[in-house]
């Protein structure tokens, strides 16, 4: 039996393994704080209803160790879970060596982060750990009902792929380099060109050294591609997505968003869909706008300058931009000037790009980069030139536009900052198991 499953048992008597979270009690009783990994709940051990071999075994047990518990299953309403043990026997099922380093007692960002093969078990990082969960199923979910095709783009990549200055090398046994895969972008438009419509899931690496609150060094990615396709295309297929996967965490994870003391009103936006479109110039007018009022979000310092035309967004703007709507915001055609070499021209602005990032509110910032690709050969060969980057190491990305090119589109969503802004968490290092950071590799 797990405890996930109790409510559906109330008034049977079950045997659980657990591990003891914590306990509390005096004189003729004992609360046992039970964790199984699908959930927690309370035992109680009343000495007149157990032996005394038993009632002492309780009163000896430590923090964090196993043992096997039978009782009766009670409706309890002030229990989170809505249930309670009483318990008629438990048998303790391993020995704890030593004291457990997590107590109840506060503890500092650093030292749950030395200990985090431990900290993963307790109430906050389990929840945020099953939404993750959740998150996950639903991406494979709604790509297989949209007719998408899984496909797995190499870790790793070769000489200046993308330019390197963001990328880690790798000593191929002293004879050439490599580098670990920032983006499974170019190997997913092979797919799409091979199967129309692809996803790529998997971990991907940026050497940035950055410690802000929105970067790791390792991250999960998941990057849809689709051929033919077009940039309008492109922002209703993200749209249908980021919809879809707040929907399932709201239906799945209420006790886990609870714990955490999330406001699923502020995701009711998300959820419903019907998302904001601005181009990047509306956006500057937007940011201007509450600027010059002094209408800004708690977290975004009165210096903060508008943004001139022809200058990225930085973290305050799109706070800002996240503030002003209640629900993600696809912000468009961003000048093509600090965009990705292979970003589609507009048609009727060349100066800027078919590109679009969707913006979380609430502070989370970005959370999807995507635009339609040039599909012209020649154009990309230009940009790819253009760019400083090395021709023969992009010739198996221009045969995709010399053999049956056409219109396509896709984009990228980071996991960790999705999973931030539905838990409403501060920083994404808590929306992965082992964050890997500039000052963190262990454990």
């Amino acid at each position: 039996m797990q405890i996930s499953e109790l409510p559906q048992h109330i008034g049977e008597t079950v045997t659980l393994t657990a591990w003891l979270q914590d306990k509390s009690g005096k004189g003729k009783i004992q609360f046992l704080k039970l964790r199984d990994g699908s959930g927690f709940v309370q035992g109680t051990v009343f000495k007149g209803d157990v032996s005394e071999e038993v009632f002492e075994a309780a009163k000896r047990l430590s923090q964090e160790q196993s043992l096997s518990v039978t009782g009766e299953v009670r409706a309890d309403e002030r229990a989170p879970s809505g249930v309670e043990i009483s318990v008629r026997d438990l048998k303790a099922l391993t020995e704890v060596v030593g004291d457990y380093p997590i107590t109840p007692k506060e503890h500092g960002v650093d030292f749950l982060l030395d200990h985090r093969h431990l900290h993963l078990r307790h109430r906050r990082p389990w929840a945020i750990m099953r939404v993750r969960d959740c998150v996950q199923r639903a991406i494979v979910d709604f790509y297989h009902s949209e007719g998408f095709v899984r496909f797995d783009a190499p870790f790793f990549t070769p000489n200046a792929a993308e330019g390197t200055t963001e990328l880690f090398e790798i000593d191929m046994f002293g004879e050439e380099k490599a580098y670990l895969s920032q983006t499974g972008q170019l190997h997913a438009e092979a797919g799409a060109l091979a199967f129309g419509r692809v996803y790529t899931f998997g971990p991907t690496f940026r050497a940035e050294k950055s410690k802000t609150r929105r970067h790791l060094l390792e991250f999960w990615m998941v990057e849809p591609e689709v051929a033919p396709s077009n940039h309008e295309q492109n922002m209703a297929l993200q749209e249908r997505f980021v919809s879809f996967l707040v929907r399932r965490a709201l239906e799945e994870c209420a006790a886990e968003l609870e714990l955490l003391g999330r406001d699923v009103s502020r995701l009711a936006g998300a959820a419903e869909g019907n998302y904001p479109r601005v181009t990047y110039t509306d956006a500057l007018d937007i940011i201007r706008g509450h600027i010059e009022a002094g209408d800004l979000p708690e977290n975004v310092q009165a210096d903060v300058q508008p943004v001139e035309w022809g200058d990225d967004f930085g973290a305050p703007h799109e706070t800002i931009l996240g503030y002003h709507f209640d629900r993600p915001v696809i912000v468009e055609r961003y000048p093509a000037s600090f965009k990705a070499f292979y970003m589609q021209p507009d048609p009727a602005d060349p100066r800027l790009a078919l590109c679009d990032d969707m913006i979380a509110p609430d502070g989370y910032g970005e959370i999807i980069g995507g635009s339609e690709r040039i599909h012209d050969y020649d154009l990309l060969r230009e940009r790819i030139e253009g760019e400083g980057l090395p021709l023969e190491a992009f010739e198996w990305y221009l045969d995709l536009r010399r053999y049956g090119s056409v219109p396509h589109a896709g984009f990228g969503m980071g996991l960790e900052r999705v999973i931030a802004w539905i838990c409403g968490i501060d920083h994404i290092r808590e929306a992965i198991p082992f964050p890997r950071m500039l000052t963190r590799m262990a454990p």
